[in-house]
């Protein structure tokens, strides 16, 4: 009796764990080969920026910046290095790097013969044809006179800390704004996808939407656009990011640009390091030049 009693909590218990064991399985993370050399090294937030090969399973070769939570592996890499590591992508969609290990060290002090990283403060911007989430026709010529943000997101991003991230802090930035009716007027923000083929005008006005609150005259102040293949590809490499299109995915680094009244590049960021009051206060100062 007591056997069979033994017997039954326990298939009772694994039952009842069951919904857990799987939960847990599905959110376990998920590990990836990573080969490619380090161009940069950012010991304040303990991140690598790897011009990196193909990696199998996850995304095409590029150049992407990646946490570290190796670090012992990360105080021994440099610049130049070339590395292998692991890519960990946890069950929220964090991702980040572990198991550094350097194979060759001979590119240290080379990485100025590395990619370029785009348009430098003072050069021009190509200005290209746009269609906002209103199917509306814009161009970035159009707000010459305003200092503009630009940064580069796709709706179906399914990593928190990449674009959904990004559209957050555009949304706080649009909010600190509004609360100066002079600097709301001499500013605009504009999120341009990397997926036109899926982020057609409606596809955009709901995403924009759900930064916006639910409230439309928001579009005002922030616009979300497309562009040709073409256009997005040009005006990508003047802004030095790169982007691969995989397996209903795509891979790429992060910019946010602010334009200066005249149109040409002010400041640029790469990832999402970025702090709010650091982008409102220059663009605060780029608007109030033109005043």
């Amino acid at each position: 009796m007591c056997r069979q009693f033994k017997s039954s909590i326990t298939v009772i218990f694994l039952l009842g764990a069951l919904p857990w064991l799987l939960t847990a399985c599905r959110n376990s993370p998920k590990h990836y080969f990573l080969q490619g050399r380090v161009l940069g090294k950012s010991a304040s937030t303990q991140q690598l920026t790897v011009n990196h090969s193909d990696i199998p399973g996850f995304m095409a070769a590029m150049t992407m910046t990646y946490p570290i939570k190796d670090t012992q592996g990360f105080q021994q890499v440099q610049p130049g290095d070339l590395i292998t590591a692991d890519v960990v992508v946890g069950g929220n969609n964090d991702y980040w790097l572990e198991r550094l290990a350097i194979k060759d060290k001979a590119g240290r002090g080379a990485v100025s013969s590395l990619p370029p990283h785009g348009l430098l403060p003072g050069e021009p911007v190509p200005d290209i044809a746009m269609t906002n989430q209103d199917g509306k026709a814009v161009h970035l010529a159009d707000f010459r006179g305003k200092a503009l943000l630009v940064t580069f997101v796709y709706t179906r991003c399914p990593f928190a800390t990449f674009c959904p991230l990004t559209s957050s802090k555009f949304a706080a930035v649009q909010k600190e704004l509004a609360k100066t009716p002079g600097d709301y007027e001499k500013t605009h923000l504009i999120t341009i996808s990397l997926d036109p083929k899926y982020d057609t005008p409606p596809v955009l006005r709901k995403y924009g939407l759900a930064y916006l609150s639910d409230d439309p005259k928001g579009f005002g102040h922030w616009e979300f656009v497309s562009t040709s293949p073409d256009d997005l590809r040009k005006l990508a490499t003047a802004f030095g990011l790169e982007y691969f299109e995989q397996d209903n995915l795509i891979s790429h680094s992060m910019k946010t640009v602010l334009l200066a009244t005249d149109g040409t590049v002010s400041h640029s960021w790469s990832d999402n390091q970025w702090t709010n009051s650091d982008v409102v206060a220059a663009l605060r100062q780029q608007a109030a030049i033109n005043r």
